[in-house]
């Protein structure tokens, strides 16, 4: 099975899934290997890990691409990739729609910000018109050359305009043609049921954010709740954070290795990750020696 008819199959059988995210190679093998069914790969993990900046739409189309790229070729599950604003108007979403398709992802999540974007769970947003992000949904469609290939059309409008707007933008996306629906930093639980009450029969993404705008609930209560995708974007990347920091500072504080062995992975596991032994094996198999 094709990945994005294997996501096609993950947003249509019964039950909620977490979507976990990725911001290298490295992160999305790991997600892969801990027995997630798809991984995300997350704009704003991506710019902190890889530019070293906040979520503000510095990162360009090429680089998303090429990280993503590398992240299909280790792993073989779906990969959703957030693509910010699609990176321009309704052209370049054409261009964004091609290039990450020949990188191998199984959905596109498109928003309605204005360029250049923030994270959604920032203040001082700003949405383009519903109009325009039809029509950049509509030239999504239009550009796959995979019909399976899905369209995550997200809104940011109730930041901006409040809840009636989101919900009307959420209806016009999904009657352009966008496959799953994401209304973005919903503050209450109140708001949440408001949401999934309001477009019943389309799956929809619910972002949590450790310390977002957000209320965290579990996976069964998102699934009550009526969300299909518990987005999990950057847990794996703020962990990640909390760890080599940890084990440096006590690296230069004691001067030794003695207590670093438990805020480490150990020898093995890290060569096992990388397949240190799969790639022996190719060596013993081609080798002309």
């Amino acid at each position: 099975m094709s990945k994005t008819k294997e996501f096609q199959k993950l947003i249509t059988e019964p039950g909620a899934f977490i979507l976990p995210g990725a911001y290298d190679a490295m992160s999305a093998r790991l997600i892969e290997e801990i027995g997630y069914k798809a991984i995300y790969a997350t704009g704003a993990g991506i710019s902190n890990a890889q530019l070293g900046w906040a979520d503000v739409g510095l990162t360009s189309l090429k680089e998303v691409v090429d990280i993503v790229t590398r992240m299909a070729d280790v792993t073989s599950i779906p990969i959703v990739v957030d693509a910010d604003t699609g990176f321009g108007n309704a052209i370049n979403v054409m261009r964004t729609v091609r290039e990450f398709e020949r990188a191998g992802v199984a959905a596109i999540q498109l928003e309605d910000q204005v360029s250049p974007k923030k994270c959604g769970h920032f203040n001082g947003k700003d949405v383009i018109s519903k109009e325009e992000m039809v029509g950049k949904i509509k030239a999504a469609l239009d550009t796959r050359q995979d019909e399976n290939l899905a369209i995550i059309a997200r809104t940011d409008a109730l930041a901006v305009y409040g809840m009636e707007e989101a919900i009307e933008r959420a209806h016009a996306y999904a009657e352009a043609g966008a496959d799953i629906i994401f209304v973005e930093a919903p503050t209450t639980i109140e708001q949440l049921k408001q949401i999934t009450s309001s477009l019943k029969g389309i799956p929809q993404v619910l972002n949590l954010v450790e310390g977002g705008k957000t209320p965290l609930v579990s996976l069964n209560e998102a699934e009550e709740l009526g969300f299909k995708i518990m987005l999990c974007a950057n847990t794996a990347l703020r962990s990640a954070i909390k760890g080599v920091t940890d084990s440096l500072r006590v690296l230069k504080e004691e001067g030794s290795h003695e207590n670093v062995h438990d805020l480490i992975c150990t020898w093995e596991e890290r060569q096992s990750l990388f397949k240190l032994d799969q790639i022996k094996q190719w060596e013993k198999e081609y080798s002309h020696s």
